[in-house]
């Protein structure tokens, strides 16, 4: 299995100046997915911001397993953080950002009132792994096309301040990953979801990591969408993913399976949530870790 990592050099650029930046922001908004809260987390974003105070959007909620996105809610309430389920394409959770970030600011505008001063806008700087959504969440929050968005992860290369009206002045910054996956399994959650280019990948090992992964914990959506049969024995998914292909018409000369075609299709599919709503991982399995 080839070993994922991807550390660009503006990525580095990026953690010096939002080190830079962070004495002028007053909350942090990391943005996560909803379908791999853990996974994608940046530890390297704990050490940046320090104790100052965090709003954790779940986005992509609308393609997660709803259950486990309460799950998660609860567990990063738990330690203290305020938490939002958003979808940043539709909207969804979106307006309850500014009230959020005021919530946590308690403090800074009693700090402002005892020394008389007027409360200004609250300045906040958007963290988050590439492709996680920065951009359309920023987009829909100022109603306009600012921030450049792409359907792929390095799309924004260069910090900017963007004002949502007269409550919040957003810092927007580069997707940053972190230098080294310890865990593979980590890194292949990110690669199955699409945080990671494609082109530094193998799809077929992030696809067959997809598929028993499926077969395990949601084997219902698996057998629904692409209706096939799974066998007792999960250990060689190579059946799987050959019967998928032939009943999907991956098939080329000779009537063999095209098993790029078929991983592509897959994860294709996985990451639109065409296969269902599916979370890769629980907070039962990070209290086990």
């Amino acid at each position: 299995m080839k070993t994922i990592q991807w550390y660009p050099g503006h990525m580095a650029k990026a953690r010096r100046e939002i080190k830079e930046k962070l004495k002028m922001i007053d909350v942090v908004i990391e943005l996560l997915d909803a379908r791999i809260p853990l996974s994608s987390r940046n530890p390297i974003i704990d050490e940046l911001t320090g104790e100052k105070p965090r709003l954790i959007l779940l986005n992509k909620a609308d393609l997660a397993d709803e259950a486990h996105t309460e799950q998660w809610s609860a567990y990063f309430r738990s330690q203290g953080a305020e938490v939002i389920a958003v979808n940043a394409q539709t909207g969804q959770g979106v307006k309850k950002i500014a009230p959020a970030c005021q919530k946590l600011a308690h403090a800074l505008y009693k700090k402002w009132e005892s020394k008389g001063m007027k409360p200004r806008a609250l300045r906040a700087v958007i963290l988050g792994i590439p492709n996680v959504g920065k951009s359309t969440l920023i987009n829909r929050l100022v109603n306009k096309r600012q921030a450049k968005v792409g359907d792929r992860p390095g799309v924004t290369k260069q910090q900017q301040w963007i004002k949502v009206g007269n409550q919040l002045e957003l810092l927007d910054t580069p997707g940053i990953l972190w230098p080294k996956f310890d865990d593979q399994q980590v890194g292949m959650r990110l690669a199955a979801t699409g945080a990671i280019k494609d082109e530094l990948l193998d799809y077929g090992d992030v696809a067959a990591f997809a598929l028993r992964f499926l077969a395990v914990e949601y084997p219902n959506k698996l057998t629904n969408r692409y209706e096939i049969e799974l066998p007792d024995d999960l250990d060689d998914i190579g059946p799987v993913f050959e019967e998928i292909g032939r009943k999907r018409g991956c098939i080329i000369r000779g009537g063999l399976v095209d098993f790029d075609k078929t991983a592509e299709l897959l994860l294709r599919e996985l990451r639109s949530g065409t296969v269902g709503k599916i979370t890769f991982e629980t907070p039962a399995e990070e209290s086990q870790a």
